[in-house]
């Protein structure tokens, strides 16, 4: 079975639409480098933001 981690000791990242900070997720592990937003509201708002 795999270790339990703390929240405290997940990576994290500033969410360019929001600028709020957001943890590592299990779903983003093949990818986290290329994760950007926190949400797929604020991925619509940053997208929308940059037009």
């Amino acid at each position: 079975m795999a270790k339990m981690r703390k929240k405290s000791d997940l990576p994290s990242k500033i969410c360019l639409a929001c600028q709020r900070p957001f943890i590592w997720r299990k779903k983003w592990e093949r990818d986290w480098e290329g994760v950007k937003y926190c949400s797929d509201k604020c991925r619509g708002i940053g997208s929308a933001g940059a037009r």
